[in-house]
Parts: structure tokens; C-alpha cells; sequence
């Protein structure tokens, strides 16, 4: 038996109202479901955990399906013959936005949709897929239905752990899941004495029982009452809520333990990637004899990119070292990859009990989450713990070529360092057919088109630093190397062997004494795990067991006096900075005091004039004497960007939009008035 995939359009029709891009004209949009079945006794499935508990059809295969979305030259001729799949994030389409500056939209319909242009203007054909079996309806995310785990006509069973954190007062109710997007186990009982549910203040402190009867399994339903008594609110028993009538505390860590059942075969998510992009790749006509509609009569495609970023590049890196980079015929399906801010993660997907939408362990947020384990590097090294030895890129046949971009938030929150050392923390060079670029003092979300910066629970404003010219020069050179051989820029990236990557201690004696700012306790540690004798098989114990000792070593970027990263790919903003610009953020008071708050970075000003500096104790040079005025702030950042396309890692088509968001000072971004 083969794998089969049918394509099921449910609309065709024009993009951007026809808007013609460049020499590759106008785009239309094709969208559906694809339809998959899968021998669940074949090598190419072989490793994905529960599909021998998945129901099968008549002829022995295992049923699922995906929303997918095609944007394509309507002239397939005059396109670039190339794939683009964007792995998405949680089930929402994400390229347009940081490649093409556009706004986030799930369903892009309009002009405004494309942004400026680029990924048209290159000839790309952009395929999204559902990958992720979990989410639920809702924002016109894309989804993936997966069958449920059963045994003898019965879902499976087992232990389910989820953490809860509340970022304001008076919330008292979660989906056991811990987000509305993302479909959680029901629990077997609603009995919370069969269950465990803990507090904590801090992510290693001891867990607190919360006694039994201040909580429940319910949820709270609300409307408008009769007689005019006004608003009304009912407490409902609920498999897939929990409830506490007091609140959850804002910053505390809550976490629960209790049996589930119905698990999902999530594994099913990394076939179904590797399938569809197969078919669009190499295929022809699909189950049904439909033609393959990226590839009509006299079309073919020749190259397949695929680019994630967060819990989308660990995806990335997790289909790689699954060895689902080989389709079911053993032909290479991705080309190349670019997993951004991935940092040493690889996917909690393939697991009984799973949850697809849980970040990576943060220093406070989800710590234990399993995601980070060995093997983090894309060259083989070995686990000094363990003794075992293991790399994400070990078949030479079927690897792709790959450029991991990361920022300083990775390094201080994700355990970035380890990508490109050993587990001690030695220096490991990426092997031939990988790069790695620290995008310097950025932070893990880095929205093109941010206003006004905010705070939100964290004691400094977000990063603001702007990197998405960054994407594509990365994306045009990845094509160049993997069509016409052209290696991209080498590495660019910390390293123990030249100061530039550091402890905490060596960090702290660098970083500059701002006045009033507060600093990380340290990147966040990485501890031995024990999920059990069966994690391998993808069913783990949980909480897992904390092993005693230091564990993997994480390392961190050196600063220059002004607290900006030395190594790696500088931006313009920070090659020619009007802040510190930092990969952490700490948590407010009244919200984990002194935690790093998820993925947020921090941009702390400097002062504006010398006389500022010296009446604030500020150490760090002033804008004044830096730039002079605004046309000298100008002018060094049009020199950054112009170092930048000399190095190939920017394009000159993005010099002028440098210089023209520079202008007042890059506001609003930035505040700055020296007048």
C-alpha cells in the first residue's frame, strides 16, 4: 500500500484584485482540504507514536485531513517554480507578515494582504497546511482532524500535567488545555481527589497543594438574568475546565496533574507536512486524478523552502531529526529550511498526551516542558550526560540546506547557545550545509510594523528593534545556495573562543549600570529530565523527575558598553543604537517579580544629552553626542545598512526603507525629542 493524498478545492479565485507583480503578474488563491491515508504499518510512518491505535478504512489505512491554502502566479510559467511552505504558528499564517511586511491575516485576500510585495515580486507559490491536530476552530486557523487513540473500542488513558499562569486579577477559570485556541484531555473523573493541582511562586521553588475543595473541574457560564436582577453567572461541571472560585494569582505558577483520556495522534501532523509538499513538489495527478495545481501541464516545480519561527522552528527541526525530510518514495522533500527562534528546541508533538501550543520551558512559563533535549545541535556531538551521540542533520541524502536564525531572546530564554555547542558549553561549528546567525539584540517577536511600544506586565517597553530585511536576504540566499551553489555568508554567531559568548558572571561585569534597571538572575537554566523508562516511546511521567546537578550548560552573548550584543548580525538600530536593546524582559511586581516574562525583550533609552547622563549616573554615551541631530541619527543608519548589503545580508531594495523609517528618530518606535 502507498500513501494517498487527495486535494478537495472549495475556492478559486483571484488575489489582490488582480494586482500584477512585476514580471510575474497577477496571483490567485486556491483553498480546500487535503484528504490523507497512510499505511500505518509502513517504514515511512514507522516512529509515529499511537498510529497502531488509530482507526483504519477498509483498506487498511489511516484517514486524516487539512485545510490548506495555495497562493500562486496565475501564469505558473512566469513564477519562480519554487515552494514556499509557511509552517505557520499555531495554526495562523505568518510569512506575509515578516516577509513581506504585511498585517497577520489568516485569509489573505487583498492588496493590502501582500504588504510590499516580495514574496510576489520573487514568484513564489506560498502553501500553508494544518499541522497542528490540537487547535481548535476559530480565527480562520488552519486545522488538522487526527483520529483519537483507542484500545479496544476505548480512548486511551493516561497522566496529563498542564501549568496555569494568570497575567491579571480575577481570573478563575482555564481550559484545561490552558489556551482557548487549543483543545485539551477531558478528564476521566471529575473527583479533584483523584487529581493534583499546585501552586508555586517561581518555576524551581516547591509546590504547594491547593486543598482539593478550593477547586473543581467546571467552568462558568454567564448571561442575563430574569426581573431585572441584572448579570448573571452559573458554575457548570466541566471535563475540559478547571475552576477556582477565589482566583489564580496573578505571576504564581499553577500547575495540574490528573488522568486524561483521548489523546490525539498529533504525530500524524509531521506526515501530512511532508505528503502535501511532496505532492506539490513531485507530484502529478493526486488520488482523485485531479492535477496538481501548482504544477500544471509543462510546469514543474523545482525547489521547496519551508521557514517557521518559534514553535514552528522547532517543528522544523523536529520533522528533520524524525527523518521526515524523506518522503515515502525516499526523495528529499524540503530543499531548504529557515527555523527562526527555534532556539535548541525540537517539537513536543510526537508524544502521548501532547500539547502542540505549549511554548518551549521559559525561565517562569511551562520551565519543564520536554521540548529542549538533546540533540540541539545540527552537528553531531555527544550528550556528555548520557554518553549517547546524535545530530538534527545525519542523513546526508535527504538533509536540506539550512540558515537558523535566532535572536538574543534564544540565548537568554530558549538556550539558543547550545544550536552551536556542545552540551559543556564548548564551541561546535555548524556542519557544511548549515548556518546559524544570531540576529543581535533582538528579541523573539519583532513586529514590522509596530507602533508605539508597550510595557504590559514587564518592568521595561518591548524590544523595538526591526529585523525583517533580514528574512529576505536570508530567503534569497538560501535559493541562491540551493540552486546555483552560491554559499551564503558564514556564521555569524557567538563564541567561547573569542570572548563573545559568556557566563553570567563574565555578562555581568560587562552589561552597563543603568540607573533603575534591574537584571536577570541568568539565562535559563536547562536541568536533567527524568519523563520515565517509556519517554523515548513518546509516553511520559509527569512532573518529570529534576536529576541533581548543573545540567547543560547555557551560555549568552557578550554586551558592549552600551549593553547591545557585539557578536552576530547587528541591525541597523543597533548598529547605530538610540536604546539598550535587550533578549530579556523581567516580570513586574505582582507578577513574578524578577522572572523573565516569556519572550519579551527589553528597550531601555539612553540618555539624550550629556547632561542627562550625568544627572541620571547614566553610564552610557548620549544621543547627542552620538548623532549630533536627527540627519546625523540618519546617516549612520543608512552607513549600518549599507554594511549589511556589502555582507550580503541585506538587500539593497530595503536600503531606502532604512532611511525613511529613521526619520524622526525611528518614532514612533522611539521617543526622542533634543530640541
Amino acid at each position: 500500500m502507498t500513501n494517498r493524498i487527495e486535494l478537495v478545492v472549495t475556492e478559486r479565485a483571484s488575489f489582490a484584485g488582480g494586482h500584477a507583480f512585476d514580471e510575474v503578474g497577477p496571483y490567485e488563491r486556491i483553498k480546500g482540504r487535503a484528504r490523507f491515508a497512510v499505511d500505518p504499518g509502513a517504514p515511512a510512518q514507522a516512529g509515529v507514536v499511537d498510529l497502531e491505535h488509530a482507526a483504519r478504512d477498509a483498506d487498511g489505512l489511516v484517514r486524516f485531513e487539512s485545510d490548506f491554502l495555495i497562493l500562486k502566479p496565475v501564469d505558473a510559467g512566469r513564477g519562480n517554480r519554487r515552494v514556499f511552505f509557511d509552517y505557520g504558528n499555531r495554526g495562523n499564517a505568518r510569512c506575509l507578515q515578516f516577509f513581506n511586511d504585511a498585517p497577520g491575516s489568516n485569509d489573505p485576500r487583498s492588496l493590502g494582504h501582500a504588504g510590499n510585495g516580495f514574496l510576489m515580486r520573487r514568484g513564489y507559490t506560498i502553501a500553508w497546511l494544518g499541522w497542528q491536530a490540537d487547535l481548535l476552530p476559530g480565527n480562520n486557523r488552519f486545522l488538522l482532524d487526527v483520529p483519537v487513540a483507542m484500545r479496544d473500542g476505548k480512548p486511551l488513558t493516561g497522566q496529563v500535567r498542564v501549568e496555569y499562569i494568570a497575567d491579571a486579577p480575577g481570573k478563575t477559570t482555564f481550559p484545561l488545555s490552558g489556551w482557548v485556541s487549543t483543545r485539551g484531555h477531558p478528564a476521566v473523573s471529575l473527583d479533584t481527589r483523584r487529581a493534583s493541582l499546585t501552586r508555586r511562586r517561581y518555576a524551581e521553588d516547591p509546590r504547594i497543594p491547593v486543598p482539593h475543595d478550593q477547586w473543581m473541574f467546571a467552568r462558568v457560564e454567564g448571561g442575563s438574568g430574569l426581573d431585572n436582577q441584572g448579570a448573571e453567572f452559573a458554575v457548570v461541571p466541566s471535563d475540559t475546565h478547571i475552576h477556582i472560585p477565589a482566583g489564580f494569582e496573578p505571576g504564581w505558577i499553577y500547575e495540574l496533574v490528573y488522568e486524561g483520556k483521548a489523546p490525539l495522534v498529533l504525530g500524524l501532523g509531521h506526515v501530512a507536512v511532508r505528503d502535501y509538499v511532496s505532492f506539490l513538489k513531485h507530484g502529478d495527478r493526486d488520488a482523485a486524478g485531479q492535477q496538481n495545481p501548482v504544477a500544471p501541464a509543462g510546469v514543474r516545480v523545482d525547489k521547496a523552502f519551508a521557514w517557521g519561527r518559534s514553535q514552528t522552528g522547532r517543528c522544523i527541526r523536529d520533522f528533520l531529526h524524525r527523518g521526515f525530510n524523506a518522503d515515502a518514495a525516499g526523495r528529499r522533500v524540503f530543499d531548504g529550511v529557515l527555523p527562526h527562534v527555534s532556539g535548541g528546541g525540537l517539537m513536543w508533538l510526537n508524544h502521548r498526551f501532547a500539547n502542540g501550543v505549549v511554548p518551549a520551558g521559559q525561565e517562569h512559563e511551562d520551565h519543564f516542558n520536554p521540548a529542549d533535549r538533546f540533540p540541539f545541535s545540527y552537528s553531531s556531538s555527544q550528550d556528555h550526560f548520557t554518553g549517547r551521540t546524535d545530530a538534527i542533520l545525519k542523513r546526508p541524502d535527504t538533509d536540506p540546506l539550512v540558515l537558523h536564525t535566532q535572536t538574543a531572546t534564544e540565548y537568554w530564554q530558549r538556550r539558543g547557545s547550545l544550536v552551536h555547542t556542545d552540551t559543556r558549553g564548548n564551541d561546535l561549528e555548524p556542519p557544511a550545509n548549515a548556518r546559524v546567525y544570531l540576529w543581535s539584540s533582538s528579541q523573539h517577536f519583532a513586529d514590522p510594523l509596530l507602533k508605539k511600544p508597550t510595557r504590559g506586565i514587564c518592568q521595561n517597553d518591548l524590544n523595538v528593534v526591526w529585523t525583517s530585511m533580514l528574512f529576505r536576504a536570508m530567503l534569497d540566499a538560501l535559493d541562491s545556495w540551493a540552486t546555483l551553489g552560491i554559499a551564503p555568508p558564514a556564521s555569524r554567531i557567538p563564541r567561547r573562543a573569542d570572548g563573545t559568548l559568556v557566563d553570567v558572571e563574565t555578562w555581568r561585569r560587562q552589561f552597563p549600570a543603568i540607573p533603575g534597571t534591574a537584571t536577570p538572575r541568568g539565562p535559563n537554566r536547562l536541568p536533567r529530565l527524568d519523563f520515565g523508562p517509556d519517554a523515548e516511546k513518546g509516553v511520559l511521567v509527569e512532573p518529570p523527575k529534576v536529576i541533581p546537578g548543573d545540567g547543560y550548560a547555557v551560555l549568552i552573548p557578550a554586551v558592549d558598553a552600551d549593553g547591545n550584543d557585539i557578536a552576530g548580525v547587528r541591525a541597523p538600530m543597533v548598529q547605530a543604537p538610540l536604546a539598550t536593546y535587550t533578549g530579556w524582559n523581567l516580570r513586574a511586581r505582582g507578577f513574578g517579580l524578577g522572572a523573565m516574562h516569556e519572550f519579551t525583550g527589553s528597550t531601555i533609552p539612553l540618555p539624550e544629552t550629556p547632561e542627562v547622563a550625568a544627572q541620571t549616573r547614566d553610564p552610557r554615551r548620549s544621543i547627542r553626542e552620538r548623532y549630533g541631530d536627527a540627519a546625523g541619527y540618519v546617516a549612520a543608519i543608512e552607513a549600518a545598512a549599507r554594511r549589511l548589503v556589502a555582507d550580503r545580508l541585506m538587500l539593497e531594495e530595503d536600503v531606502p526603507r532604512c532611511i525613511a523609517a529613521a526619520a524622526d528618530w525611528h518614532a514612533p518606535r522611539h521617543q526622542v525629542d533634543l530640541d
